[in-house]
């Protein structure tokens, strides 16, 4: 499922929801967990699972092109998901 096809679906089943309704209200979604993540907060959906960011240290590694030649990989911020248990549960048919 795409952005178009969830939009589409948020439309169908909430009524009283138009399209723009269902695409904006995906926007700020989507905005709201992206600025908590990069703030470091986490944002826990109950029964689904919890958005969060952590940071991948920096490591040395090695140049592909040029395999003798060291590198170093800087850190980097990552996003995370952990399941929650209504959803490992739904994965696993017992839902």
């Amino acid at each position: 499922m795409n952005k178009a096809q969830l939009i589409d679906k948020l439309s169908q089943d909430v009524e009283g929801l138009n399209k723009k309704q269902a695409e904006k209200t995906i926007e700020i979604l989507t905005d709201t967990i992206i600025e908590e993540l990069k703030n470091d907060r986490e944002v826990t959906i109950a029964g689904f699972g919890t958005f969060l960011s952590k940071t991948r240290y920096a490591r040395g590694g090695v140049n592909p092109q040029k395999p003798t030649e060291r590198i170093t990989i800087p850190a980097v911020k990552v996003a995370k998901f952990k399941t929650g248990y209504h959803l490992k549960q739904a994965l696993k048919g017992n839902r």
